[in-house]
């Protein structure tokens, strides 16, 4: 009867040991991600990097050469200054989920983009693919649009020090023929 008390006793204390290994695996981790938080600046925009139009809106973070960075644990916040004195709000924001599940954003007829985030197994790198859908002029016509789809990939690793982030992109779209790689580098404003 002893014998089978001990070993009752030996059992539920592994258990709790794996169960508590496990928790502390799983937040370490969670808590290993790079951390993309703060306010962050760029010679250039990741949209001009390429020369290549992929952004859908001029409130558009591919656009701005500054970003403002909240991150949690499952998703992040970008807040960028909107450039246009007569836009109706000061600020925009763009949700970026780790889920891998698609997201969208409409700005009107045949205009905005969706796109999925995941962060890499080791969490040092999050990426963004992207298909962006605008209106663009046809050469020799431009009272004429047509639909045009760019497709881009973006890469973003956080620099070892943390102060800068580093932004490979790729992108190709219907409107051209070759595949544009560049890289942006963001640095820490605070």
């Amino acid at each position: 009867m002893k014998n089978k008390r001990y070993v009752l006793a030996t059992i539920i204390t592994l258990l709790i040991l794996v169960f508590y290994f496990a928790v502390q695996a799983q937040q370490n981790k969670q808590s290993s991600r790079a951390n993309f938080s703060g306010e962050w600046i760029s010679k250039e925009s990741i949209s001009m990097g390429g020369n290549i139009v992929c952004s859908y809106d001029e409130g558009d973070r591919m656009l701005s050469k500054t970003m403002k960075i909240a991150q949690q644990p499952d998703f992040l916040t970008i807040e960028i200054a909107n450039p246009s004195p007569t836009a109706s709000v000061a600020s925009s924001y763009e949700k970026l989920l780790f889920d891998g599940k698609e997201s969208q954003i409409n700005h009107g007829v045949e205009r905005g983009k969706k796109f999925t985030v995941k962060f890499s197994a080791d969490g040092q790198t999050m990426t963004i693919n992207t298909i962006v859908n605008l209106l663009v002029a046809t050469p020799y016509n431009v009272s004429v649009q047509k639909q045009a789809f760019v497709y881009v990939k973006e890469v973003w690793r956080l620099s070892n020090d943390g102060k800068s982030i580093h932004v490979q992109a790729n992108a190709k779209s219907n409107i051209f023929d070759d595949e544009r790689s560049w890289t942006t580098v963001f640095d820490k404003a605070n």
